[in-house]
C-alpha cells in the first residue's frame, strides 16, 4: 500500500481546454477562459467583483494594497496559518498583531477579538481553517463597530458556506462576507489551476476600480478595453498579478466539475470521519485519550464542510510524531501543518510577547491525512484500520 497525502485531480477537460486557449492565440490572460472562470464564481456564489490571480498569495497581497494601509497601522491575523497572511499585510507596512485559535478547533478566536483592537487597527483577517468558517457573525460586528476591514483569507474555503445569524435556509459563501476575500487554486486545493492560481473577491464598491488598476501593473488598461477611456496609462501601484490564460482554461475544466469533487471528496471525509468515531468510541477510555487530547475535526453549528482537509488531533508531539511515523512505515504520507507564526525565527522577537497556547497546541499536535479526489473509500478505511492499531497498541 502506497498512498499520498495530495494527488491533483485531472477531470479529461484540462488539456483540451489550455490547446483551445493557445489557438485562440490570448495567452496573456483576462481572455475568454479568465472571463469564464470570474463569471461562474460571480454567479454561483453572488461575490460583488472577481479577478483571477497568479496564486492565493498575491490574492492577499492585492487585498492589503487595497485596505490604503500606512507604516505602523495594525492588522489582526490569526498565528497558526500559512506565512502568505501575514506577509501580505507586512509588505504594505502594517504591523501584524497575532490572534490565538479557538479551543474547538484553529480557527481565529473571535471572543477574544476586541481585546487585540487599539486605535491603530485597521483591519480583521480571519482564516478559514480546512474550509471551516470563522464565527463572521462575531468578527463582523466588531469590525462594524469599530470600523475595521475585514479580509477574508478564504484560499482553502472553495464551495463553504456560513449560516449568518443563525439562519439555516439561507447559508453566505465563504468570501462573501468580508469587505475584499482572497482564494487559492494551489494543487493541494479542492481544485486548482495547473498547480498555482487564486482569486481577489470585491464585495465593497468602492474598491472595484483600484481592484482592476492594482490587477493591471498600475494601469487604467480595463477601462480602455471597455471603451471607457481612449488611452491608458499608469496611474497607481500595482503588479503582475494576472494570470495566463492556459491557467485559466485548466480551472474552468476543473470548475465545471466542481459538485463531481465535492460530492467525492465528502464522501471521503464522512468515511474518515465515521470510522475514526467508532475507533474512538471504542478505544478512547481504555488509552486514557479522552476529548482534550483526541480530537476528530469540529464542524460549528454555523458552518458548513467542503471537505477540504481531514485532521486528527492528538495527544502530544511525541504521540503525533509516533503516528506519523506508523503511517509512513505502512506506506501512507500524513503530514503535520503551521508552525506558529508568533514563534518563527522571522517574527518572534517584533511578536508583543502574549503565549498564544491555543496555537502552539495545533502546531504539536495536528496532523493531516491524505485527501484528495482520487482517494478511494477502501483506502481510507485501511488508514483507519492503521490508526485504530496504533491507538490500541498504545
Amino acid at each position: 500500500m502506497n498512498i499520498p497525502f495530495n494527488k491533483p485531480h485531472l477531470t479529461g477537460k484540462e488539456a483540451h481546454y489550455m490547446y483551445q486557449a493557445v489557438f485562440n492565440g490570448k495567452l496573456s490572460g483576462n481572455g475568454e477562459f479568465t472571463k469564464r472562470c470570474q463569471h461562474f464564481f460571480e454567479e454561483r456564489y453572488g461575490f460583488r467583483k472577481c479577478l483571477l490571480t497568479t496564486s492565493g498569495s498575491d490574492a492577499l497581497e492585492m487585498c492589503a494594497m487595497l485596505c490604503n494601509l500606512q507604516p505602523g497601522d495594525e492588522v489582526i491575523v490569526p498565528s497558526y496559518t500559512f506565512v502568505s497572511t501575514a506577509l501580505a499585510f507586512l509588505r504594505e507596512g502594517a504591523k501584524v498583531v497575532f490572534a490565538d485559535s479557538m479551543k474547538r478547533n484553529p480557527n481565529l478566536d473571535a471572543q477574544t477579538l476586541e481585546t487585540l483592537i487599539t486605535p491603530r487597527t485597521k483591519v480583521i483577517v480571519p482564516v478559514h481553517y480546512a474550509g471551516v468558517a470563522c464565527d463572521m457573525d462575531a468578527i463582523m460586528t466588531i469590525a462594524q463597530k469599530h470600523n475595521l476591514l475585514v479580509v477574508e483569507d478564504a484560499a482553502q474555503a472553495i464551495d463553504s458556506y456560513f449560516f449568518v445569524g443563525g439562519d439555516y435556509s439561507t447559508p453566505k459563501p465563504l468570501g462573501a462576507i468580508g469587505h475584499l476575500a482572497a482564494f487559492s487554486f494551489h494543487e493541494t486545493k479542492n481544485i486548482t489551476a495547473g498547480g498555482e492560481g487564486g482569486l481577489l473577491v470585491v464585495n465593497d464598491e468602492r474598491f472595484i476600480r483600484r481592484a482592476e488598476i492594482i490587477w493591471e501593473k498600475g494601469t487604467n488598461r480595463a477601462e480602455f478595453f471597455r471603451g471607457e477611456v481612449n488611452k491608458y496609462g499608469w496611474v497607481d501601484m500595482g503588479s503582475s498579478f494576472l494570470p495566463a490564460e492556459i491557467n485559466a482554461a485548466f480551472l474552468w475544466a476543473q470548475l465545471e466539475n466542481l459538485d463531481e469533487i465535492q460530492t467525492k471528496r465528502k464522501a471521503l471525509w464522512n468515511c474518515y470521519y465515521d470510522n475514526l468515531s467508532k475507533v474512538l468510541a471504542t478505544y478512547g477510555e481504555k488509552v486514557g485519550l479522552g476529548d482534550a487530547s483526541f480530537a476528530l475535526p469540529d464542524i460549528p453549528e454555523y458552518a458548513t464542510n467542503n471537505a477540504h482537509i481531514f485532521y486528527l488531533i492528538m495527544p502530544s508531539l511525541e504521540e503525533r510524531t509516533a503516528l506519523i511515523k506508523h503511517l509512513k512505515d505502512n506506506g501512507i504520507l500524513a503530514v503535520f501543518h503551521y508552525l506558529s507564526l508568533h514563534s518563527s525565527a522571522f517574527y518572534q522577537s517584533k511578536h508583543d510577547g502574549r503565549p498564544l497556547p491555543e496555537c502552539d497546541r495545533y502546531a504539536d499536535t495536528l496532523v493531516r491525512l491524505p485527501m484528495y479526489y482520487d482517494l478511494q473509500i477502501e483506502q481510507v478505511e485501511q488508514i483507519c484500520g492503521l490508526i485504530e492499531s496504533f491507538i490500541n497498541n498504545r
